[in-house]
């Protein structure tokens, strides 16, 4: 367990946290307390975490039988049906024992459980009535094709997966290079995709381009398909609508085979409100897993709210951390809408522009410390696991160690990156870019705390939102993306698409992310099948036959993609601390900058193209060109000759470089010697 000093290195490093310094210390006080009662009663953290080797249906072997158990404090009385009794709610009542836990055994002379059963559990709740439920532990729900009614499943294999990936470590994984993804709509089909296509058909494609992280939504198995996955009604059940938990198992083998490290959205913030699939009301109490009353919905998600301060309720969550993590050899996890978490105004209204937004009662403690326990569990079960925070409150030491006194995340979305983009190129001409905007919201991140940077992700992709390369170029997509064709709306659209997206990488953070497609600017949103589209799977796919396409210029932006990439594994972009501006020129929009040995040049101007730029650097010497947007092969118009050594020009106020600066061109240069 992490030792924490007395004076805390957050506060050191951060001197308006020294009048929070005693909330702080109490908030390490209260995990501290809370790891040893959890080591005295258990052993280790590891083992706590573990209920679901004890929750649910599983299989003695010592016993012959199967023993089935809940957790249902309020409930009246529980009983367990399915295939195996003829869904008879006689047959097999539940004892109520101990600490709100209820049991069964099925002795296998009595009664035989197979694999590929459906079961639920009746549960008589706390005001007598009697619902049928889906087990809180099931390892898999399926969905009935005829009735739509989901079920638990039984899942016992007899052939299991066989795991080839030992000499596969998340530790590799110095600087991310995120891909975010979904299973479903990563093919090109009208349909719904399967692990197993993903495996074979999308990761050669990732790992061609470059990415060393997956980043995969919708494995949790929700009811509804449009909801993206953050309803999540069965928490330790990978969906089934993409295969079974082997094909999962595959995927991630086989990511891990091509080097590709795999994280998961992880929805603990919240989960669906429906009865009949998923969590809610399970005991008849109104609350059990969840606040009672209105503290328990979410109004904007209209979902349900855990309730963090529940002993429980916090074990259920973090035995499904570990369930993920050794089941299924996850590299991490990207925690998804933890500002809703850590609030009770769930960060909606609040512009937090105080530190006492980060310390007043608006603050959930609970749910920091289940964060806490959850950071801490992650890291030891898994070395070098990656933690992600989706959080747009900027809490402090949200990416800290818990040593340092923080919450031990590793990186934090920089959300206020695609946001700045979509407002720049909705409401700006390209001559009012305003260099200073743009070096603030690239730079301006919590010292100590790592951020993934990225121009958009699935939010910008979405019905009612566009793409950065539909912001661009919009309908034009659809009529003048053939090479041969030459259009300013088109011409203009790959040159800032390929600018944006390498300002972003090299500027923003020290991880970056891009969502499936957007790397070759994919031309439409995301839509699922719903009533409001006659429930069609036009816009719920991928078109990569759009970038296969030689004679289409989407290729030229993702062979940018895979240069811009290439250098950023080489050069260790990521790794290479803050960037350190050079020169800025509001006069032609340029903006140049040293970061990791390298020199990145931006000339954002719409027209004016600059002989003989002269521009200084930190060291004397000879300089080459190692990438330009301007290229042929990346939809560029070849007006850099990338073949030429640079030298410096010694001046009396240092060493000064010169070179031909194009219009909407972005070049980076390395120094030879």
């Amino acid at each position: 367990m992490p030792k924490v000093t007395p004076t805390l290195p957050l506060v050191q490093s951060d001197s308006w946290l020294i009048p929070y310094a005693p909330q702080l210390m109490q908030r390490m006080d209260r995990y501290e307390k809370t790891r040893e009662a959890i080591n005295q009663e258990f052993g280790s953290l590891d083992t706590y975490a573990a209920w679901n080797q004890q929750m649910g249906l599983h299989f003695e072997a010592e016993n012959n039988g199967w023993r089935y158990r809940e957790w249902a404090p309020a409930a009246q009385a529980l009983s367990i049906i399915g295939d195996f009794n003829f869904w008879d709610r006689a047959a097999h009542p539940l004892q109520k024992k101990a600490n709100g836990i209820w049991e069964v055994f099925l002795p296998a002379d009595q009664v035989q459980v197979q694999h590929g059963h459906k079961y639920k559990v009746h549960v008589v709740g706390a005001t007598g009535e009697g619902k049928d439920r889906i087990s809180p532990f099931a390892f898999r729900s399926v969905q009935d094709q005829e009735t739509y009614d989901f079920s638990g499943q039984y899942w016992a294999p007899e052939e299991t997966f066989t795991w080839t990936d030992q000499g596969f470590s998340a530790t590799q994984l110095t600087q991310p290079l995120i891909y975010e993804c979904h299973v479903g709509m990563a093919q090109e089909k009208h349909g719904v995709g399967t692990y197993r296509e993903f495996a074979d058909l999308i990761l050669p494609r990732i790992a061609e381009t470059g990415y060393n992280c997956l980043q995969l939504m919708a494995l949790m198995e929700h009811p509804y398909y449009g909801s993206f996955g953050y309803h999540v009604s069965n928490f330790f059940a990978p969906t089934s609508r993409f295969g079974t938990p082997e094909d999962l198992k595959y995927l991630i083998n086989e990511a891990h085979r091509l080097g590709i490290a795999v994280i998961m959205d992880l929805i603990h913030a919240h989960a669906v409100k429906n009865v009949a699939e998923g969590l809610a009301d399970f005991d008849g109490s109104g609350g059990q897993f969840f606040h009672q009353g209105p503290r328990g919905h979410h109004p904007g998600w209209d979902s349900k709210l855990f309730n963090y301060g529940i002993p429980e309720v916090r074990r259920f969550l973090l035995s499904n951390v570990r369930y993920w993590l050794e089941e299924f050899h996850l590299d991490g996890f990207r925690y998804d809408g933890i500002t809703s978490m850590l609030y009770h105004h769930h960060g909606e209204g609040v512009a937090f522009g105080h530190y006492d937004n980060y310390f007043d009662k608006s603050v959930d403690e609970d749910a920091i410390l289940y964060l806490q326990l959850a950071s801490e569990l992650t890291h030891t079960f898994t070395p070098g696991a990656l933690l992600i925070a989706e959080d747009m409150s900027g809490m402090p030491g949200l990416c800290r160690p818990l040593s340092d006194g923080g919450i031990g995340f590793d990186y934090r979305l920089g959300m206020g990156i695609p946001d700045y983009w979509i407002k720049t190129l909705k409401h700006k001409r390209d001559e009012d870019w305003n260099l200073d905007e743009i070096w603030h919201e690239l730079t301006n991140r919590r010292e100590g705390e790592k951020t993934v940077a990225y121009a958009e992700s699935h939010d910008q992709s979405l019905v009612g939102d566009k793409t950065i390369a539909f912001w661009l170029m919009d309908k034009e997509m659809y009529f003048n993306m053939r090479t041969i064709d030459k259009h300013p709306v088109i011409d203009r659209g790959v040159a800032l698409h390929k600018m944006i997206r390498l300002l972003t990488m090299s500027l923003g953070g020290e991880a970056f992310l891009t969502f499936m497609g957007n790397e070759f600017g994919h031309p439409e949103w995301v839509d699922f099948p719903r009533l409001g589209n006659n429930w069609s799977y036009q816009y719920a796919r991928r078109q990569w036959s759009l970038v296969d396409n030689p004679d289409l210029r989407y290729r030229h932006m993702w062979q940018f993609e895979k240069d811009m990439l290439s250098i950023a594994e080489q050069y260790s972009i990521l790794e290479g601390g803050p960037a350190l501006k050079l020169h800025q020129d509001n006069t032609n929009n340029v903006l140049i900058f040293q970061r990791a040995g390298l020199i990145f040049l931006f000339n954002f101007h719409p027209k004016n193209s600059v002989p003989d730029y002269i521009f200084p650097v930190q060291e004397a010497g000879s300089y080459s060109l190692i990438l330009s947007s301007d290229t042929p092969e990346t939809g560029g118009h070849d007006r850099v000759d990338t073949t030429i050594r640079y030298f410096t020009l010694p001046t009396k106020y240092g060493p000064r470089l010169s070179i031909y600066l194009p219009n909407r061109t972005a070049l980076v240069m390395r120094r030879e010697d």
